[in-house]
């Protein structure tokens, strides 16, 4: 087989795939489970499938591609009406870490519980410390990420400081950084009282969270839990989930947008280069990066069930691109096919001469 033709097969395989992505429609999953009402939105590699907590129940809920769900775990020994917030899997040691809040007017109640995904065994509960400053105060656990070592760190809406929560399952204040009080907030936002919330992990040995009131990103150190601001290009306006895709693009959900975010010098600044606008009504709160890297947005209702509403049966798991990135991609691709055509004509042309010159000869 001639180079030319190697060529264009080689160009086929290379791009088929990216036309076949960016042809398809972007994934849309509708799951049906009365009163579920969940905030937290996480994804298991292992299982394939996609976990939601409630905040109506002491379960948590998969919630496969096509939207069959399954109750994973369901814990009744918790305390009455506690709601399961933040998720994390963590895929080293076949865990699910939940954040277990409950406040006013139940008794307060803020704890990290740990599940074995494969038996769905509680590995353990471990009860959230508050400080001198804020003890007897009201707290808010909100979310969870899991480092390589199965450390868990949870975020403090109220109090905004971060606890540590080791594999074991002893529990600490990790952070109380000063960066976390040191911007002012807009009281008159009726999500004033919501600081830190969306936390992730990066494998470079530091966290990333948002402050839900400030719109500001911290960067945290794991091993001492010092805190900096990260620089932006703007305010993370109502931050809420915060997840990280393979290629280290920072996704950031907020009651209205997703941004995409990224950052040439590890996170001392970062940039938005793409926002893409959510169905407000269906009040988006988490954001998780599934298989192949893409990226889905939880829209839970949950803000009905905030203001006491209930009967609600369907919720949604969407994903979500970004138009510049699909921009780029197509770029590439018409590139790509244009440099291969262009070659097979030049190669056609080139044996055309030749043929021709061979018959002179030959005549």
């Amino acid at each position: 087989m001639s180079a030319p033709y190697l060529l264009i097969i080689f160009l086929f395989l290379l791009v088929g795939p990216a036309a076949l992505t960016l042809a398809r429609e972007p994934h849309s999953i509708s799951f049906r489970s009365p009163d579920l009402y969940p905030e937290g939105l996480a994804w298991d590699p292992s299982a394939q499938h996609f976990l939601v907590g409630s905040l109506r129940d002491r379960t948590v809920a998969a919630v496969s591609d096509a939207g069959v769900v399954d109750t994973l775990i369901s814990d009744p020994s918790l305390p009455v009406n506690v709601t399961v917030l933040g998720l994390a899997v963590d895929s080293i040691n076949h865990r699910l870490l939940a954040v277990i809040h409950a406040t006013d007017p139940l008794p307060h109640f803020n704890a990290l519980a740990a599940y074995d995904l494969r038996s769905r065994k509680r590995l353990f509960l471990s009860l959230l410390p508050s400080d001198e400053a804020t003890a007897g105060t009201r707290q808010t656990a909100n979310d969870v990420a899991v480092d390589f070592r199965g450390n868990a760190y949870v975020t403090n809406s109220i109090g905004n400081y971060i606890w540590k929560v080791n594999v074991a399952g002893e529990a600490s204040i990790f952070s109380r950084s000063r960066a976390f009080t040191a911007h002012p907030v807009d009281h008159d936002s009726p999500f004033s009282y919501c600081g830190l919330n969306g936390i992730a992990y990066v494998s470079k040995g530091y966290l990333l969270v948002v402050q839900s009131n400030t719109g500001k990103m911290f960067k945290v150190d794991e091993d001492n839990g010092t805190a900096r601001q990260v620089l932006l290009s703007e305010d993370l306006t109502l931050a809420d989930g915060i997840a990280i895709r393979g290629d280290g693009v920072v996704l950031v959900v907020s009651q209205n947008k997703l941004r995409f975010l990224k950052s040439s010098d590890s996170w001392g600044e970062g940039v938005i280069f793409d926002k893409v606008d959510l169905d407000v009504e269906r009040f988006p709160t988490s954001v998780a990066v599934g298989a192949e890297d893409r990226v889905y947005v939880l829209y839970g209702h949950v803000l009905e069930a905030v203001m006491g509403n209930s009967g609600r049966e369907v919720f949604g798991i969407e994903e979500v691109r970004s138009k510049k990135e699909s921009g780029e991609e197509n770029v590439w691709v018409f590139v790509l096919v244009g440099l291969g055509l262009a070659y097979f004509l030049f190669w056609r042309f080139q044996m055309g001469q030749l043929v021709k010159n061979l018959d002179k000869k030959t005549n």
